[in-house]
């Protein structure tokens, strides 16, 4: 707050400010109460912080901007600068500096080099009546130490159960999309009619001749749009 009265008293002025802040539903402040924080003498913290964090850039610049929080602890250790692990933290933070995550991010919705022409039959209205109406399918990744492990759920709207589900290391349409969609259909067999609706999005997985031709044959409704995995 007053950092924001610093920017704008030379064009309103303290004054009007704080009788507009006194109005907010975050508190205010008044224009006396401005007055001696900014004559305030900094505390020891305050003049700590603004030595360190200079040095907390300098640091992390030197090290090509990669190192995260338990590696700028050591190296401003080996720089003389002994300071806890959690403050290092809360000074990087201040200094606006982070790390680095090492590898790639996989991406999971290649678009397909056809376009598609499938009816949105959802409309972003991800609700179902009963059991077996709506489906959604996606993909998603998990990283460990021997690489991307790939996720493919197929998930009924109306219970949110998972009905079908797939793990390998590659995204190919036979691998992995195919496996889930084959173990829900499995599972419909069993519990759910003929009125059910596929939803997805516009990855390659899912709009291969392959894949429709899988849903074609279950005698189920093709649809595609854009699905989140956040719903799951």
């Amino acid at each position: 707050m007053i950092s924001y009265i610093d920017t704008y008293k030379d064009q309103f002025g303290v004054e009007a400010i704080c009788r507009v802040l006194k109005q907010a539903d975050r508190g205010f402040i008044t224009s006396r109460g401005y007055r001696k924080a900014t004559t305030r003498v900094p505390s020891a913290r305050a003049l700590s912080d603004s030595l360190l964090i200079p040095e907390i850039q300098r640091v992390h610049a030197q090290n090509f901007s990669v190192y995260g929080i338990r590696k700028m602890w050591h190296a401003m250790n080996r720089e003389g600068l002994h300071i806890g692990r959690d403050k290092n933290a809360r000074l990087m933070k201040l200094a606006g500096v982070c790390g680095r995550r090492r590898g790639r991010t996989p991406v999971t919705t290649t678009s397909p080099k056809a376009p598609d022409h499938r009816p949105d039959l959802v409309q972003r209205n991800f609700r179902a009546q009963a059991p077996g109406r709506l489906w959604v399918a996606d993909i998603t990744y998990v990283r460990t130490l021997s690489g991307f492990a790939y996720t493919a759920f197929v998930v009924d709207v109306y219970s949110r159960k998972i009905v079908g589900v797939a793990t390998r290391s590659t995204m190919r349409t036979d691998a992995l999309p195919m496996e889930a969609l084959e173990h829900a259909l499995t599972t419909a067999g069993r519990i759910h009619g003929n009125q059910l609706i596929h939803h997805s999005d516009r990855g390659s997985q899912y709009v291969s001749l392959k894949y429709s031709t899988a849903l074609a044959e279950s005698g189920r409704v093709s649809e595609q749009s854009e699905i989140l995995m956040t719903m799951l």
